[in-house]
C-alpha cells in the first residue's frame, strides 16, 4: 500500500482549557502514523507545557502549532504574538507554584529553544529524537542491529 502520510501538521488556534487534551490526541495519532509512538509521552508533555504558557502569558491566547516529522524524530513549534520570552525560575523561586514547565521540558526532550519572529512574536520549539529502527534477520541466532536513516 502506498499511503501518503503528511510530514507536517499545522493548526492555528485560540487555546482554551480543553485544547491541550485534543492536541495531545492529535500528536499521539501523528506519531503513530509516522512510526514514532515511543515519542508520544515526551511530545505530549512538551505540547501541554507550551500551550499552558500561551494560556498564561499571551493575552489573546492565539498561537500556531506545527508538528514536523524529521528523519530522526519530530520537531514541535508553538508560535504566538507575544514578545515576552519564556523564563526558567531562578534558584530563589523554589517556593513558587509555577514556572517549572521549561525545566520539565528540558528534562524530557532532546533540545528546545526560542526564536523571535521578525514581525513580532516568538516561536518556542523542541525536538525529540526517535530510536533507529531495528532490522531483524531471518537467520537463526542472528542478533538485531540498529540502522541509520
Amino acid at each position: 500500500m502506498n499511503e501518503y502520510i503528511p510530514a507536517q501538521y499545522t493548526m492555528r488556534l485560540t487555546v482554551g482549557s480543553h485544547a491541550p487534551r485534543h492536541i495531545r490526541r492529535i500528536a499521539r495519532s501523528l506519531l503513530a502514523e509516522w512510526g514514532m509512538p515511543e515519542l508520544s509521552d515526551a511530545v505530549e508533555l512538551g505540547v501541554t507545557e507550551l500551550l499552558a504558557n500561551v494560556v498564561r502569558h499571551v493575552p489573546d491566547r492565539r498561537c500556531t502549532l506545527l508538528l514536523l516529522r524529521q528523519r530522526t524524530g519530530v520537531r514541535v513549534e508553538v508560535t504566538d504574538g507575544s514578545d515576552e520570552l519564556p523564563r526558567t525560575p531562578a534558584a530563589s523561586d523554589e517556593e513558587s507554584e509555577g514556572g517549572r514547565g521549561l525545566l520539565l521540558l528540558d528534562a524530557v526532550v532532546g533540545k528546545w529553544g526560542v526564536s523571535l519572529e521578525s514581525g513580532g512574536g516568538k516561536t518556542v520549539w523542541f525536538e525529540c529524537g526517535a530510536a533507529a529502527p531495528t532490522v531483524r534477520s531471518t537467520e537463526p541466532g542472528a542478533t538485531p542491529r540498529r540502522t541509520a536513516w
